[in-house]
C-alpha cells in the first residue's frame, strides 16, 4: 500500500478545512455514519456534536486512563471521579488513516457533503446553549491541528463570554508543525497559558514499523513525532500522551517497547508517567477494515502492553506511578 504523503496532503486537506476570513472550520455531520450507532447519547448541536463519556477504567492489564478527567477536573476545581461527560465537535480532515480509527474514513476527506462550515464562535454558542451541557470542550476529529487555529479561536470566543466553567480539550496526531506555522505569536501564547486548556498528543506505535502500519504514513515520520512533542511541550503548554500499541507481528517486542519509553525519557524522564496506552478495541468502522494482520496486531497489543507494565514498574517507584497524571512535572 503506498505511504501517505504526510506533507502535500495536509496541505490540500487545510485548503479544504478552514475559512480564515470568517474563522470558520468544516465540522462533520454525524447524523446517519456509522459512528452514530456507537454513541451511547443522541448526536446533539443539530447533528453536529455528541456527548462522550470519558471514563478512567480500563481492561485488565492496562492502566486507567484517567484524561482528560483529571486536567479538566483540577482546571475547574471539581472533584473528578471516574468519569466526565465531554461535548465533541470532530473537525472533517484528517491526514492520516489508522486503520482502527472509530471515525468512518468518509468524514476525514473534507467532504462537504458530509460536513458543514461553523465559525468558531458559534460552535461555541450552540454548545453553552445545550442543557445539561458537560464542563468539558473537546475539540476532536480528524486532525485538529490541522486548523490551529481552531482552539485559538475557541479560547478567545469562550474568555469573551466569559465562560470559566468551560475546560478545552483537543487532540494532536503530532504530524505536522502547523502550529509554528499558521499562529501569530499571540494565538500560541493563549493556547500555551490558557488555565482551561489541556492537550493529548498521540503517538501511533511504538516503532517506525508499528506507526506506519498503524497509520500508512512513511516510516520515517515516527522520529517527527517526538521532535513535535518536545516543541509542544517546550511552550509550557499543558501536554500529555496517548500510545497506541498495535503492530505487525514480529519479534523482541519487549525491547521495541523499551526503546520507545527510551525516547520518551530523553524529551522528559517523567513523559512516560504521563502517557496513557490506549487499547484498540472494534468499534462499528473499524470491524470492516480488519485483515488478518490487523486482527493479529490486536494481539501484538497484548504482548507490548505487559512490556510497557514492567518497564514503568522497573523505572518509577510506586509513589511516582500513583501521583495524579496532571501533577506529573515535566
Amino acid at each position: 500500500m503506498t505511504a501517505i504523503d504526510t506533507d502535500a496532503y495536509s496541505a490540500q486537506l487545510r485548503a479544504k478545512a478552514v475559512d480564515l476570513s470568517v474563522q470558520a472550520l468544516l465540522i462533520s455531520d454525524l447524523r446517519g455514519t456509522a459512528q452514530e450507532n456507537d454513541l451511547s447519547e443522541p448526536v446533539n448541536c443539530g447533528g453536529y456534536g455528541r456527548i462522550r463519556h470519558f471514563s478512567s477504567a480500563a481492561s485488565p492489564g492496562w492502566p486507567p486512563n484517567p484524561l482528560p478527567i483529571l486536567p479538566a477536573a483540577a482546571a475547574l476545581g471539581i472533584p473528578p471521579g471516574d468519569q466526565m461527560r465531554a461535548q465533541v465537535f470532530q473537525n472533517a480532515v484528517c491526514n492520516w488513516r489508522c486503520w482502527y480509527c472509530y471515525v468512518p474514513f468518509s468524514l476525514l476527506s473534507g467532504n462537504e457533503k458530509k460536513a458543514q462550515w461553523f465559525a468558531a464562535a458559534e460552535l461555541v454558542d450552540r454548545y453553552l446553549a445545550e442543557p445539561e451541557r458537560p464542563g468539558i470542550l473537546d475539540l476532536s476529529g480528524g486532525q485538529p491541528d490541522l486548523v490551529p487555529e481552531w482552539v485559538a479561536w475557541t479560547l478567545q470566543a469562550l474568555d469573551e463570554r466569559r465562560a470559566g466553567d468551560v475546560y478545552v480539550w483537543s487532540d494532536d496526531n503530532l504530524s505536522g508543525p502547523y502550529f509554528w506555522s499558521h499562529l501569530t505569536e499571540t494565538q500560541r501564547e493563549l493556547i500555551a497559558t490558557h488555565p482551561r486548556y489541556g492537550r493529548v498528543c498521540c503517538f501511533k506505535g511504538f516503532d517506525a514499523e508499528s506507526f506506519a502500519f498503524n497509520t500508512r504514513a512513511a516510516p520515517e515520520l515516527f522520529d517527527r513525532q517526538f521532535e513535535l512533542f518536545a516543541r509542544l511541550l517546550a511552550t509550557g503548554m499543558d501536554l500529555y500522551a496517548y500510545v497506541t500499541l498495535t503492530g505487525p507481528v514480529g519479534e523482541r517486542i519487549g525491547e521495541k517497547v523499551a526503546r520507545f519509553i527510551d525516547r520518551l525519557q530523553r524529551i522528559s524522564d517523567a513523559l512516560p508517567l504521563r502517557t496513557v496506552p490506549l487499547e484498540i478495541e472494534v468499534w462499528g468502522p473499524v470491524a470492516p477494515r480488519l485483515t488478518a494482520a490487523r486482527r493479529q496486531a490486536l494481539d501484538v497489543q497484548n504482548q507490548a502492553i505487559e512490556a510497557w507494565n514492567t518497564e514503568v514498574e522497573a523505572r518509577f517507584t510506586p509513589a511516582d506511578r500513583q501521583r495524579p497524571i496532571d501533577e506529573i512535572t515535566l
